[in-house]
């Protein structure tokens, strides 16, 4: 398991933003609205206001959405979010309250249950095993 964890992390880094499942640069309106989701994932998205940056009502953009990606967007911009929240864990040595604000949890609670209900670990488990850190709390730091 921990070797597969490792080659999920060297596929992370190497790997680039994640990005629409089909292609999207022939719809306009879809390429809009995952530029404004990649741009600014913290933002509190619903799909009327994705559809006013695309300049298009909500019912055709999601159509084109699901048409142009597989999937709502929506449900993008949570994979989208825990895609990035996945690369900041390896990449990074931010505190999990900082990656969650960062890509749009309200709280560290809901990230966490989010991250664990995707890939089946706690962000936190997953970043100490990915990168074979032991963990280290306030108490082990203040006795050392």
């Amino acid at each position: 398991m921990l070797s597969a964890m490792n080659d999920r992390a060297r596929t992370i880094r190497q790997a680039p933003a994640p990005c629409a499942a089909n292609d999207t640069s022939r719809d306009p309106y879809v390429e809009r609205a995952i530029d404004a989701m990649t741009a600014e994932p913290a933002r509190p998205w619903t799909v009327s206001k994705l559809a006013r940056v695309a300049g298009i009502s909500r019912a055709p953009l999601s159509r084109r959405f699901r048409a142009a990606t597989g999937t709502s967007p929506l449900r993008w911009l949570r994979a989208h979010r825990l895609s990035r929240a996945e690369r900041r864990l390896v990449e990074t040595e931010l505190p999990l309250c900082v990656i969650a604000d960062e890509v749009g949890y309200a709280t560290e609670f809901a990230f966490s249950k989010a991250f664990k209900r995707r890939y089946g670990i706690a962000p936190g488990l997953f970043r100490r095993r990915v990168l074979g850190a032991p963990r280290t709390t306030a108490l082990a730091r203040a006795a050392a």
